[in-house]
């Protein structure tokens, strides 16, 4: 199957133009006219990753992050951006970015099943197509109200995480929660606005931990990875549904970093 074909049946469902303004989503790198057999997902596109993509005989690599984002002004082996693009172009991997339009249309419902919030609604509205609303992340209930420190325990174990950074007071009660996969920082002025007792997210600094707590917000940071790796499998099972006739490999999961106790 062609490159080209793929990134169809990929945008007949996240369509590019679902993708944020910000955003460098599509065909990043290679030919739409690779004979694709065999993909590899990942979130993103690291020399590890790469490397793997390699070993395995990948036709295609697949990712949510995008490797080129601010402008590129030239393709060199002087710098990790340009270097990673030569590897994928000299062993002719095409390579392709599914970013804000999936997060859009994939990632916010994907993480409102994992967590099992009830009475869910879009965070942060970015469009709305016939009265149906998209946009950013999910708002709505717990199954039950918890103490913070009990919702944390429901996060790790639904996301299945080592550790957790939390901002708020672990005995205070919560009930409405909020959740916006990645660097959630600009919507923590939303779920204050829409009445959440805590946000879900991750790239949380200091300053905006304790000012969402200055303003009844409790904040679990579960990390920007730990919040969207959940990526990879459900594009896994999105292409084995679509494109049966495809291998696709994901890469292992392995959080960046480290808490040491």
């Amino acid at each position: 199957m062609l490159c080209r074909e793929i990134i169809q049946v990929i945008e007949a469902s996240y369509p590019r133009e679902a993708a944020l303004d910000f955003d460098n989503v599509g065909l990043l790198a290679g030919r739409a006219e690779k004979e694709v057999n065999r993909i590899y997902l990942a979130l993103d596109a690291t020399d590890h990753v790469i490397d793997s993509a390699e070993k395995a005989g990948a036709d295609m690599l697949i990712t949510h992050h995008p490797l080129i984002f601010s402008p590129v002004k030239k393709v060199t082996d002087e710098d990790f951006t340009g270097r990673r693009l030569l590897r994928l172009i000299r062993s002719d991997i095409s390579y392709y970015a599914m970013h804000t339009n999936y997060d859009v249309l994939g990632m916010a419902e994907l993480s409102e099943r994992i967590l099992d919030i009830r009475d869910a609604r879009v965070l942060d509205v970015t469009s709305s197509d016939g009265g149906k609303e998209q946009g950013i992340g999910r708002i709505g209930n717990l199954e039950k109200p918890m103490t913070l420190s009990e919702c944390c325990v429901h996060v790790r174990h639904s996301l299945k995480l080592g550790s957790l950074k939390v901002f708020g007071d672990m005995e205070r009660i919560v009930y409405r929660i909020a959740v916006s996969p990645g660097a959630g920082k600009s919507e923590i002025p939303v779920a204050v606005e829409k009445g959440a007792d805590v946000l879900v997210t991750g790239d949380i600094g200091h300053h905006e931990g304790l000012d969402a707590v200055a303003q009844g917000l409790a904040v679990i940071d579960a990390g920007h990875y730990g919040t969207e790796y959940i990526f990879m499998d459900d594009m896994k099972q999105f292409l084995a549904d679509k494109l049966p006739g495809l291998e696709v490999k994901t890469a292992p999961v392995i959080h960046p970093f480290q808490v040491i106790p």
